[in-house]
């Protein structure tokens, strides 16, 4: 076993007074030379209303401090988001709130919003955010490697699925560092790397209503192995779709653009079969 997993395998770890919480996937950034990359990336300037979802112990916060004055920070962790108020309570607005169930939207417009994401919600949480999409001005965020992976992925390509289609959809993204599990303490057993996501103008979107995507690329993806001539043909049907869309392809063939082509020519989608989708892939 390498020295990586045998510190990975061992018993909470402590850092700052703080024991990391695997429930809440808690892993601290420590590589300094990485944090400093990622504040870079992001750019702080004072007056922006910066938001980062999981400040933990502060790694990214306190240098975005120094640059920016002032942000909000969302902690689910209660003892986290204890401290983050007793210790800065004029410069850090805190939302002790899983991010998952947050409105960011009502935080205002132009929002920058960052974080090391627990990777055990990163899917469901890009998704969430989608929303407030309008509102938002760009997001850099740590993920785990393979969903930036998926989230920049090309067609034609095994990493290329429904998050790509979706997220391609609404934002322009970057995979602009990868990071080691060295990096954490405690350290991951995955690779992670960090993602800049800049929103779509509202008319690049022309006009699609999003639960049609959804729907529409949930069906196509539920067999991605297969064609989808067997995979989608028979709920284009029942969605009464009588256009030409070549169904002798498989999931992963078919461009973002062809997907969203297609969303515009489908009926609305209700809200119930909208909610009833398997997970991103």
């Amino acid at each position: 076993m390498d020295a990586t997993r045998q510190r990975a395998s061992r018993g909470p770890t402590r850092i700052g007074g703080h024991t990391a919480r695997k429930r809440f996937g808690q892993h601290f950034l420590t590589d300094t030379g990485v944090i400093a990359e990622i504040v870079a990336a992001v750019d702080p300037r004072p007056g922006q209303p910066l938001v980062e979802i999981g400040p933990g112990l502060g790694a990214l916060t306190w240098p975005v401090l120094d640059r920016a004055g002032r942000l909000t920070v969302v902690e689910l962790d209660r003892d986290l988001a204890a401290r983050w108020r007793s210790r800065e309570p004029e410069r850090v607005r805190v939302i002790e709130s899983d991010a998952l169930a947050f409105d960011v939207a009502s935080l205002g417009s132009g929002l920058r919003i960052f974080g090391n994401l627990p990777y055990n919600i990163s899917s469901p949480l890009l998704f969430h955010l989608m929303d407030a999409a309008t509102h938002v001005q760009d997001q850099h965020f740590m993920l785990q490697k393979e969903v930036v992976a998926r989230m920049v992925a090309a067609p034609a390509c095994a990493d290329y699925g429904r998050m790509s289609v979706m997220l391609q959809w609404r934002y322009r993204m970057w995979n602009i560092l990868d990071v080691g599990p060295d990096s954490f303490s405690p350290p991951p057993r995955v690779d992670s790397a960090v993602v800049r996501m800049l929103p779509r103008p509202e008319q690049a979107l022309l006009g699609l209503d999003p639960a049609r995507l959804k729907a529409l690329t949930a069906a196509a993806f539920a067999q991605r192995r297969k064609l989808l001539r067997h995979a989608l043909e028979p709920w284009l049907q029942a969605q009464g779709y009588g256009g030409a869309f070549d169904l002798q392809r498989r999931a992963e063939e078919v461009s973002v653009q062809d997907y969203v082509s297609l969303a515009l020519e489908l009926p609305a989608i209700s809200r119930q079969e909208s909610r009833q989708e398997p997970p991103a892939t």
